[in-house]
Parts: C-alpha cells; sequence; structure tokens
C-alpha cells in the first residue's frame, strides 16, 4: 500500500462519516488467468487483485480507507500484533446469484462479531456500517471474481490487528483493518451441510 493518491479517485461511497473510500487503480489479472484459477480455486490457494485497508489512529480516527492492489503487509518487527497476538478476523461469502448479480451471506452478522471481537481485544471497532461498505466495495470491484460454479463462493477474509510497534501490554493505538485474502471456495461446512445466499 502506498501513502500517495496519485493513482486514486474518491468513490461516492463512505468508509465512516467524513472518510471516504478511496478507489485505487488497480490492473487486474487478465480475463483466461482469472478463468484458470477459477476452475478449480479450491480453499487459500488463489487471492483477487485488491483488498481493502483502513487505518485508525488514537485522537485521528479510522482514516485512510482504501480499495487498493493486493500485495504484502510490511511489519515492524516490534509490532504489537507478532507478539501479544492482538488480531481478529472473520470470514464470509459472496454468491453469485442466477439473475447475474451478487450477494454476500449474512454480513451484518459478521459486523456485529467483528465489532465484539475488537472491543473484546481493546482495539478500535470498525463500526458496522463501515465494515458492510468496505466488503460491499470490495466485492464489487472484484466481481469477476466471484465463480458461478456449483458449490463455488469467494471468500472474504476481513482481520484487524495491533500494527504499533511496541513491546508491552495496553491497548493498540495504532490498528489497520483490512479486508483481503479474497478466495474461491465450497459453500459447505466441514460437517457437509450447505449455507447458502438467500434466493433472488
Amino acid at each position: 500500500m502506498t501513502d500517495t493518491l496519485a493513482d486514486s479517485r474518491t468513490s461516492s461511497r463512505m468508509f465512516t462519516e467524513g472518510v471516504p473510500l478511496v478507489v485505487e487503480d488497480v490492473t487486474g489479472r487478465p480475463a483466461p488467468e482469472r478463468a484458470e484459477m477459477l476452475a478449480d480455486p479450491g480453499f487459500g490457494r488463489y487471492f483477487t487483485d485488491r483488498m481493502f485497508v483502513a487505518r485508525y489512529r488514537t485522537g485521528q480516527g479510522w482514516y485512510d480507507a482504501r480499495l487498493t492492489a493486493y500485495a504484502p503487509l510490511q511489519l515492524d518487527p516490534s509490532t504489537a500484533t507478532l507478539h501479544y497476538a492482538q488480531s481478529i478476523f472473520e470470514g464470509l461469502k459472496a454468491y453469485a446469484q442466477p439473475d447475474g448479480s451478487v450477494a454476500t451471506f449474512r454480513p451484518e452478522a459478521n459486523a456485529a462479531r467483528f465489532v465484539r471481537g475488537a472491543k473484546r481485544l481493546a482495539m478500535p471497532p470498525v463500526p458496522e456500517e463501515a465494515f458492510i461498505a468496505a466488503v460491499d466495495a470490495l466485492v464489487d470491484a472484484d466481481r469477476d471474481w466471484v465463480p458461478t460454479g456449483a458449490d463455488q463462493t469467494l471468500y472474504i477474509r476481513p482481520y484487524q490487528m495491533a500494527s504499533e510497534p511496541f513491546l508491552g501490554v495496553r491497548p493498540a493505538r495504532i490498528s489497520p483493518a483490512g479486508f483481503s485474502r479474497c478466495r474461491c471456495t465450497s459453500p459447505r461446512t466441514t460437517s457437509g451441510r450447505r449455507r447458502a445466499a438467500p434466493a433472488t
């Protein structure tokens, strides 16, 4: 992720009040390469072209919300999450619908759990409406990655971690939230039961 907005545009979406969701120009993989990956996606093997990232700083709140190119994260060796495991994650799915639209499965429930998890770990919670705005923006931008095969979905992995370089036990003062690691998977649970989005 870069700190420059040179290749960015502000979308009409807001992450939180006063914080626009910036969309960076991302060159996606060619359609034939993506189609080959989607033919047999498995779980956790392939990642989409984009990820969502927002930053938080005590006294400033959430800022720098953006859709950016999927890329490695850069962390200081003393980052709090590496030493104290101050991090949370969620997982939800996006389903291709018969009419060509895409539906996510209960994002409100994921957003509420994400808030509860952040509070338990003394991290600033991502507001539920911001969580859903980020998921919607990411799924919309990477909609070509939503597989249409039987029993296939796009898996979205929101996470939040204490990224402040600090050794000591106290609440995080710097904490990014990311919605990345989108992957394709089967909507079946380990028990073999099917989980599905509402029909349109």
